[in-house]
């Protein structure tokens, strides 16, 4: 059984993706170590990088070969200023130049020396392998970025199963079976089955901290996307909806911080069509910031990282104003626990499944982590998340151009509104009368998964991606 933390579930990176762009960051990092533990680093005379599968197909959209660069270069994607980003890459094409880990200069041609293959490797579509050239000799080792920013070996065989460590959580969940078992027998809620869990691994000072900070990023991006004005790189011309959109819920009000912002928003005069205005407008601004390689929280995944901080933001400024962190905590540990049940049992790999395994399991786990802050049984948690993903399945991640933008972008703003619907919903259902439980869902959505065609998963050859020309954009 895979023993999954919510700190892997909620990871800080870089945008626009986390099987795109933050996995292949993340990739380049232990593959320098495997050189570092093989003490080949230091002999290491060239380095190319292959890219195939959907990493090639829409690696240039997703800036794949940005966060390789970065990987190689040494940069950590949780710290790096993501303002000098366009520097670092800039320097290193009109030098030709890698400062390898940023230790070690070789030359680096990033037209020839990164090659965007278009065939799919058979273990899973999202593929890289790296070539360290010493002394003639070529040493390759493949990684697959799996989503959420998971990397695996090429050796693991089952994509389900990317941990080779017997889980050693004293209440081992692979199952929402299992899960409500656990609750029943404990008398706890799922955030504190959950709690107990990661303080096995940790001390609660320091999953405190580290919600905190996954909260502050979230809280962050919010507020940068309602402030950030303009057009969003990539050459679609999109323009940034969320600065707009909140203009004309705020007006020309200025705030300092995020904290004065979520206090005049508090006092603000909520009804419905502005709650679906509110909601629409927080994770776009997470996804539009996430767009311009902006740092994000993977929830589970970049494509889909506006819809649990939309929802949870949701709570604490329209429907609960005396939320705090401790209801904060709570969300964040549901929807971890949701979302690697989804991991376990399926994937949150559009690239393996489709939008249903990024937008259809973020909506899932907030929606399941809005059910108990809103006083719901843990059964009521699971029928939450289940709703939820019942009404995502089969959706198709079809990007234009690669880019995580059309339809990406609007999707969290659905997604969001969904969970909020779903979750309600579960409060007036007796769990007894519920005739889909989620591991069925879970399940179905796997089979969907491997049903849907391969032009409907990351590939941009299906969909909007190829009903819409760019040009027109």
């Amino acid at each position: 059984m895979e023993c999954i933390s919510v700190f892997d579930m909620l990871k800080i990176g870089v945008g626009p993706s986390s099987s795109h762009t933050l996995g292949p960051w993340r990739a380049a990092e232990r593959w320098i170590n495997e050189l570092k533990t093989a003490k080949k680093f230091d002999k290491v005379d060239k380095v190319t990088v292959d890219l195939y599968g959907s990493l090639s197909l829409t690696g240039k959209g997703h800036a794949t070969d940005y966060a390789v660069l970065l990987g190689l270069s040494g940069a950590d994607p949780e710290r790096i200023p993501v303002e000098t980003i366009d520097a670092t890459i800039a320097t290193i094409k009109n030098t030709k130049t890698l400062v390898f880990n940023n230790e070690k200069p070789i030359d680096f041609d990033i037209k020839t020396d990164i090659i965007f293959n278009r065939k799919f490797l058979p273990f899973h579509a999202n593929a890289l392998t790296f070539t360290a050239t010493i002394n003639g000799r070529n040493y390759k080792s493949t990684f697959y970025s799996i989503g959420g920013g998971f990397v695996v070996k090429e050796e693991r065989t089952n994509h389900k199963k990317n941990f080779e460590i017997k889980c050693s959580f004293p209440y081992p969940i692979e199952k929402g079976t299992e899960l409500l078992k656990f609750c029943k027998d404990l008398n706890k809620s799922i955030s504190q089955v959950v709690l107990e869990n990661e303080k096995s691994i940790h001390s609660e000072t320091h999953i405190n901290a580290e919600l905190k900070r996954i909260w502050d990023t979230m809280l962050e991006c919010m507020y940068t996307g309602c402030h950030t004005e303009g057009n969003l790189p990539g050459g679609l011309n999109v323009r940034r909806r969320a600065y707009d959109m909140h203009q004309s819920l705020k007006g020309e009000t200025a705030y300092s911080n995020p904290l004065e912002w979520i206090y005049a928003i508090r006092n603000t005069e909520v009804k419905f069509r502005q709650i679906l205005k509110w909601v629409s407008c927080f994770a776009l601004a997470v996804n539009e910031v996430n767009a311009s390689l902006g740092r994000v929280v993977t929830a589970p995944t970049n494509g889909s990282a506006g819809v649990i901080p939309a929802v949870l933001m949701y709570y604490l400024v329209i429907e609960n104003h005396d939320g705090n962190f401790d209801d904060i905590k709570r969300f964040l540990l549901v929807a971890g626990e949701i979302g690697s049940i989804f991991k376990k049992g399926a994937t949150i790999s559009a690239a393996m499944g489709g939008c249903q395994a990024e937008i259809g399991v973020s909506s899932a786990m907030a929606a399941g982590a809005l059910c108990e802050l809103s006083g719901g049984t843990p059964e009521q948690v699971l029928v939450a998340a289940e709703i939820a993903m019942e009404h995502h399945l089969g959706l198709t991640c079809d990007p234009i151009g690669g880019l995580v933008q059309i339809p990406c972008i609007e999707r969290n703003a659905m997604g969001a509104i969904k969970a909020i619907n779903a979750c309600e919903l579960a409060l007036d259902t007796d769990p007894n009368n519920v005739k889909v439980p989620l591991d069925k869902v879970v399940n179905t959505m796997w089979e969907t998964a491997k049903d849907m065609n391969t032009k409907y998963k990351e590939t941009s050859e299906g969909g909007l991606a190829i009903g819409v020309n760019m040009a027109d954009c």
